[in-house]
Parts: C-alpha cells; sequence; structure tokens
C-alpha cells in the first residue's frame, strides 16, 4: 500500500503539536502528517483531521480568510475526515457563541452553552476533565474501545444535530449531549483524543486506517 498523507488544518487556532505527536505515534510508517494551512495541500491529502479549540467567530473568520472552508466542503463529500473539538462543532449551522455565529452548515443543527444550573445544582463550565463516551452505535472508529470509555474533554458548548441518526456518541454532564457523529465518510468528536490516553490513540489508529464506509 502507498504511504498516504493525512492533512491536519491549521488554522492559526490553538495549540496543534499534541494532536501532530499522537498522529505521529499512531501513524508510524503508514502515513506522513502534515500539518498546513494551504488549501491545496488540504486538498491533495489522502485523509483530513480538523483540530481545534477557541471561539466560533474567531474560527470561522480564520477559515474564511485562508479559503480552508471551501476546501472542507470539498473534501467532505469524499475523503475521510475526522473533526476534534471545535472541527466538530463548525460543521452545525449556527452557535450561541459570540452572541450568535453562523457556522459551516454541513450539517443541519446548532451549537449551544452548557446550562449554569442543572437540577438546582451550579455546574462548572467549561466542561473540562475525564469523561465517559457512551457509542449509541457501532463504528469503526469504536473499534477496540470499550463502550463508555474516558476521554478528555474542554469546552463550555456542545452539538445539537438535527438528525439524531448523526449521534454515535454520547456524553452526561448536566444534560446529556451529543459528543460524537459520523454520516458516511466524517466522523466528529467533542473530546480530545489526542489527551485521552490509550482510547484516544485507539480512535487516531482506527481513523489512519478507515476506509470511510460507516
Amino acid at each position: 500500500m502507498a504511504r498516504q498523507t493525512v492533512a491536519v488544518i491549521d488554522y492559526g487556532m490553538g495549540n496543534l503539536r499534541s494532536v501532530l505527536k499522537a498522529l505521529e505515534h499512531v501513524a508510524d510508517t503508514q502515513a506522513r502528517i502534515l500539518l498546513t494551512a494551504d488549501p491545496k495541500q488540504i486538498a491533495n491529502a489522502d485523509r483530513i483531521v480538523f483540530p481545534g479549540q477557541g471561539a466560533a467567530r474567531d474560527c470561522m473568520r480564520a477559515l474564511r480568510s485562508t479559503q480552508i472552508d471551501a476546501v472542507v466542503r470539498d473534501t467532505l463529500q469524499s475523503k475521510p475526515f475526522l473533526g476534534v473539538c471545535m472541527g466538530l462543532q463548525v460543521l452545525m449551522s449556527f452557535s450561541e457563541e459570540n452572541e450568535g455565529t453562523e457556522l459551516l452548515g454541513i450539517l443541519p443543527g446548532n451549537v449551544q452553552r452548557f446550562p449554569e444550573r442543572f437540577h438546582e445544582q451550579r455546574l462548572k463550565v467549561p466542561h473540562m476533565g475525564w469523561n465517559n463516551v457512551y457509542q449509541v452505535r457501532p463504528h469503526p472508529l469504536f473499534k477496540d474501545i470499550h463502550d463508555g470509555s474516558y476521554f478528555y474533554f474542554v469546552h463550555s458548548y456542545y452539538v445539537v444535530p438535527e438528525d439524531p441518526t448523526l449521534t454515535v456518541g454520547v456524553t452526561e454532564y448536566g444534560v446529556r449531549f451529543t459528543s460524537a457523529i459520523a454520516r458516511d465518510n466524517l466522523f466528529a468528536i467533542q473530546c480530545h483524543p489526542e489527551k485521552s490516553s490509550h482510547a484516544g490513540l485507539q480512535l487516531l489508529k482506527n481513523f489512519i486506517n478507515w476506509d470511510g464506509q460507516s
């Protein structure tokens, strides 16, 4: 098998070093991991990883200014695609963050903020630390990962997809929220697999070996 290229999208937000190191570790000699903001390099890659953190409005501004928003839409038509944290949220239509932000609109749904209180108990926002991801249905990226495995989260907002069949993973934090979605060659997860020990590395390894079919 020819050595493949995995493009990690760099739109100028967040520390991507841990993402790169984790992908290089699990890929070994199978793939070349390329950090890039060049739309042509992203378009030519075999696989796409869209990581990220930060505010939705800043993210969208950066994507549009570099024309990465267009190449993301194009690559989602055919190539294995992994969205991480903001790389999940930005796929939705609209976010409550920054007094309302229009997102890529690739998947119908919104991004909502965690409530400050739940059943008279105050929630700490952001949701930060280890929590379970419960698998709603099987998916190749969950191979060899136990249902309910712990992953590392840092976020104040969560996605609410209009189509419930998109949800493949859920997590409890005051509310029961969608923490992983999948459709065809797309998989996106709210947590940070690169910071999630064995389960996270296994998910990244599964992505490297995934043929893009669910």
